[in-house]
């Protein structure tokens, strides 16, 4: 769930850019009024793109320190479970480095 809103906020930040930069490039070719306004949405554009990856932060962020609370509370609950899941992680990966 939080990989697909990641992904959708990302593919709408870079939508939004390009849109920017279209109308950054169609204001330098234009003067006065017109190319004040392409200016305008370009940069409005651009604080909307800036707004919703500051959102996508938040919520990752958010979700990290959730999932490390989880994991910080299971490892106090089942100390000896723990152990022997990292014991078992440890000698798995010996085994696969032993082998190169």
């Amino acid at each position: 769930m939080l990989e697909q809103n990641i992904s959708t906020v990302n593919n709408d930040v870079k939508t939004l850019v390009k849109d920017a930069q279209a109308l950054f490039t169609a204001a330098t070719a234009l003067t006065g009024e017109k190319a004040e306004e392409l200016r305008g949405r370009g940069m409005r554009a651009l604080d909307t793109a800036l707004a919703k990856a500051h959102e996508a932060q938040v919520s990752a962020v958010a979700a990290t320190k959730e999932a490390a609370k989880q994991a910080d509370e299971y490892v106090k609950e089942n100390p000896w479970r723990s152990i022997a899941v990292a014991a078992g992680v440890g000698l798995l990966i010996g085994v696969i480095i032993g082998r190169k």
